[in-house]
């Protein structure tokens, strides 16, 4: 049979509350985005948001690479994609928040 996802068991130096403090981590970080889905044009939040993106694929790249404490398998690459792609994505769509506040300005002058 065909093994995508490793099986091994989880490391003892891992407990409930780290598990139950990453679990808080990510859920803050999805509603600051969803805020910022909401509300785009809200050019802190856009930062906010873009930061969490970069400390989630900081996270991941040290875990893998510092710590060790994670192997590249499907279940890391994943986050590391998604994080990878919206940081591309929102520093894109940075540019055109940035041309459209300079217009908004030169309308109010």
């Amino acid at each position: 049979p065909l093994r995508i996802l490793p099986t091994h068991t989880p490391l003892p130096t891992v407990n409930g509350l780290q598990a139950r403090t990453f679990g808080i981590w990510t859920l803050l970080s999805s509603v600051i985005r969803c805020l910022c889905a909401i509300d785009i044009r809200n050019t802190t939040l856009y930062y906010i948001t873009l930061f969490t993106f970069f400390m989630a694929l900081v996270h991941f790249l040290s875990e893998v690479f510092i710590y060790h404490t994670a192997a590249l398998t499907i279940g890391v690459m994943a986050p590391l994609m998604v994080a990878s792609f919206s940081i591309l994505g929102m520093l894109i769509g940075l540019q055109y928040l940035e041309v459209e506040a300079v217009s908004e300005n030169k309308k109010k002058n």
